[in-house]
This record gives structure tokens, sequence and C-alpha cells, in this order.
């Protein structure tokens, strides 16, 4: 996917500010359509109301806000942004999710951004961890600190989308480890995509464990 200053990723469309490199239109035609639940993020029956599913059984976050689901044409730009790779999209990509937080209300500021972090050996490979890039100008843009090596993971764990959600509870079992004292602190976990959950709730626990008075999760897809 090639792209032309002023011009949109998606739809080529001429861009009122060039660095935004997504138009409005496509930004609008990307989010989550229906009422949608606080807490996991899933099609929910009412608005701003845990669901059924999280009345039950609470994620371990307080609240996760997502751009919108994996698919196209989203999912386009993670995967293009992730894998081919295009770190120049991080800015665009983390201006929908900015834009996704403040249209979703009562979300003040944070204390504290963390990156999902990735192991140093895939991280190695890929050059780049696509969650740091996005932490780096949301957290310019909040003004609020950012912490990259806050969260180390410990063990190459193999690729989670192949992997059933028990399994990868099994898998992400004690894999990350806090280098940063939190207590206290009101924190956002930023993922680029959340499918069952498993990363950022075994992260969430740890950082509660932790201290923190709550967590969030932000991310750019929320597989449905």
């Amino acid at each position: 996917m090639l792209t032309v200053p002023g011009l949109c990723w998606l739809c080529r469309m001429p861009l009122m500010l060039s660095h935004w490199g997504i138009c409005s239109g496509c930004a609008r035609a990307m989010q989550m359509q229906g009422k949608i639940c606080p807490l996991c993020g899933l099609p929910a029956a009412h608005e701003n109301v845990p669901c059924g599913r999280c009345l039950q059984k609470p994620p371990p976050w307080q609240r996760l806000i997502a751009v919108g689901d994996y698919a196209p044409p989203l999912s386009t730009l993670v995967q293009q942004f992730k894998f081919h790779p295009r770190p120049e999209l991080a800015s665009p990509l983390a201006r929908l999710l900015l834009l996704r937080v403040i249209q979703s209300g009562k979300c003040p500021v944070p204390d504290l951004l963390l990156s999902v972090p990735l192991h140093a050996r895939r991280q190695w490979r890929r050059g780049f961890n696509q969650s740091d890039l996005l932490c780096r100008p949301l957290a310019r843009w909040l003004s609020c600190r950012y912490s990259r090596t806050a969260l180390k993971r410990l063990r190459a764990t193999p690729v989670q989308h192949h992997l059933s959600a028990r399994l990868r509870r099994q898998n992400l079992k004690n894999a990350f480890r806090l280098e940063l004292p939190i207590a206290g602190l009101h924190i956002v976990l930023v993922d680029d995509v959340v499918t069952t959950g498993s990363t950022v709730a075994e992260i969430s626990r740890l950082l509660l464990r932790s201290g923190a008075a709550t967590v969030q999760v932000w991310c750019l897809c929320r597989t449905l």
C-alpha cells in the first residue's frame, strides 16, 4: 500500500491536514457500530452498561476502548502497519484511537501509558513494537507519562492467534514482569488487537497486584 502526502490512506481523497493520514469519512466507517459493553468492548444490549457476561465474570481491567472490529478496512491498515511494515501508519492509527477515546467520554488523562511488550527476539525480527509506536504520539498528545520498558515479556510464547482461549491463558501465565513502581496510578494499557483478551488480562492482573488504582485497555481492534 502506497500513500501520497495529503491523501487518505484508504480512499485517496485529499486531506485537510496531511499528517492526519485518514479522512473523517473513513475514520467514521471504521468505528464500532451499535451498543458496546464498556468492560469487554463487545456488543451489548445497553450502551455504557456492563453486559451479562461481564456482570457474571468481570474482566480484570476497568474499561476497554476500541476503534473497531478486526475487519476491513481497519484490519487492512493494522496488517500493513505490523507486517509489511509501515511504521508511518502509527500516528494516523493512534489518532483514530484518541478520537475514539474522546468520543467514549468520561476518560480522564491517565497517570501512565504502557505498551504491551513483545519478546526481545520477536521485536528484533520485526524491528519495532507496534504498541510502542502507538503509545508515543498518544503520550505526547495527552501530555502524560509513558514508559516503554516498564513491562517485560519473559518468555517467547507461541503465536497467540493459533491457540484456543484456554491455551492462551496457560501460555501467558507468569509471562510478564513489571519493572516500575506503579502504586496508586491510573494506567492505560495500549495494544493493537485484542482477540480473547488473554494477554491484556494477564498484564492487567499483574498491574493491579502491583498496586495500580485502575487499568484501562485501549486498542485499535476488538475482535468480535
